[in-house]
């Protein structure tokens, strides 16, 4: 099967804040764009941040869900990346000061689904999950 990629709208208080953030610091190429809303491609899949004034930064409506002892924050959404490819990230956006929701660790050690993972939120209080799987052919493992 040839995994397609998702495409995914979501609300931000301010282009430029979403450029710089989803642009500069997660490095995601900028596609088409309009006055109020911007298509970046996130490892690629096609991401696009409509403008919704409305959103003043602060985060999200508070729903959470507990998993391995942690509040997760939903909705959010992210991408699974490579082990190495996760690690830079993860040390990138520490270097650059971001406010970990749910600070870079391992989940579920020596267990099927062992993971790396981390959230955070963008300028518009939209939550994150970038996540890797020590072995990529357990991402849908039970036992």
């Amino acid at each position: 099967m040839t995994l397609r990629p998702f495409h995914l709208a979501f609300p931000v208080h301010d282009i430029a804040a979403a450029r710089a953030f989803y642009g500069g610091l997660l490095g995601c190429p900028e596609g088409r764009s309009a006055e109020s809303w911007v298509d970046f491609d996130l490892y690629g899949h096609q991401i696009v941040a409509h403008l919704a004034p409305e959103r003043d930064g602060r985060a999200a409506d508070a729903a959470h869900s507990p998993v391995d002892g942690h509040d997760v924050p939903v909705p959010h959404f992210g991408v699974v990346l490579g082990w190495e490819e996760w690690h830079a990230l993860a040390g990138r956006l520490s270097e650059a000061g971001v406010r970990f929701g749910i600070a870079p660790h391992i989940r579920f050690p020596d267990q099927p689904g062992e993971q790396a993972t981390m959230f955070f939120r963008d300028p518009s209080g939209n939550a994150l999950e970038f996540k890797a799987f020590r072995d990529p052919a357990r991402l849908f493992a039970t036992s």
